[in-house]
């Protein structure tokens, strides 16, 4: 089924994705928010670029976008995939707690803030290109690979890490990563760390046309939280 989103406020649009059937397609999205949330089973496809909260609270299925997202896709997913041929916007997988999200290009600023697991439950996010300062912000699980393709220099902002308490942060770069936050313990890759993230660039490549096994042969620096020094500063005090 296809819906021509043109006109449509994200409500009725809503209104309309989730009364069609499993596999539905949105074309003419010009920035409706919302778009697939809470979602559990259907394969929704969007042509054009959906507005915030792509996605937020999935629970299921999978959203692919044709396009750019804007902030806060996967805000509080549980569970399902967010496949994005294109980049997003600020804070990416907020809380996010379940489920794949893959962006073929960049993210913004904040992207897994707040990430987390439990059990089972181990939320990824792989970015092709860059993404902006306060990546895995406050992390307390889960996986964050930024693979840096097509950009120049470190493909991460300021404060990498900052608050980081839990999960893994995987930065493919030939540069030296500088500046991080105390919290934080950063090494090489190792085999193990490799074999820990192939199934996911495997997924990646699948879903974007990549070699993954290019992309393992590359240098890459993981990123954990530092148990000698964690964080503990939560306000700012003049």
């Amino acid at each position: 089924m296809t819906i021509s989103a043109r006109g449509l406020d994200f409500r009725e649009l809503n209104r309309r994705i989730k009364d069609a059937p499993e596999t539905v397609r949105v074309e003419e999205c010009y920035g409706q928010r919302f778009i697939g949330s809470g979602m559990r089973q259907k394969t929704l496809t969007i042509a054009g670029t959906p507005g915030n909260a792509l996605g937020a609270y999935l629970d299921g299925g999978t959203i692919v976008v044709n396009g750019n997202a804007q902030d806060a896709a996967g805000d509080t997913m549980n569970d399902g995939k967010i496949i994005i041929h294109g980049s997003a916007g600020d804070a990416l997988g907020y809380a996010m707690r379940g489920g794949g999200i893959f962006v073929r290009d960049n993210a913004g600023y904040r992207t897994g803030i707040h990430m987390k697991e439990y059990k089972e439950k181990r939320p990824a996010i792989i970015i092709g290109g860059r993404v902006g300062s306060f990546l895995g912000e406050y992390q307390a699980g889960g996986l964050i690979a930024v693979l840096g393709s097509g950009t120049e220099g470190v493909p991460v902002g300021n404060f990498t890490g900052t608050g980081i308490h839990g999960g893994k942060i995987f930065i493919r770069t030939d540069r030296e990563l500088t500046g991080l936050p105390a919290q934080v313990a950063v090494r090489i890759a190792s085999g193990d760390d490799l074999r820990e993230i192939a199934p996911y660039l495997t997924e990646f490549g699948g879903y974007f046309g990549v070699d993954a096994g290019a992309l393992l042969t590359d240098r890459i620096y993981v990123l954990t939280p530092n148990a000698k020094n964690p964080y503990t500063q939560l306000y700012t005090v003049n």
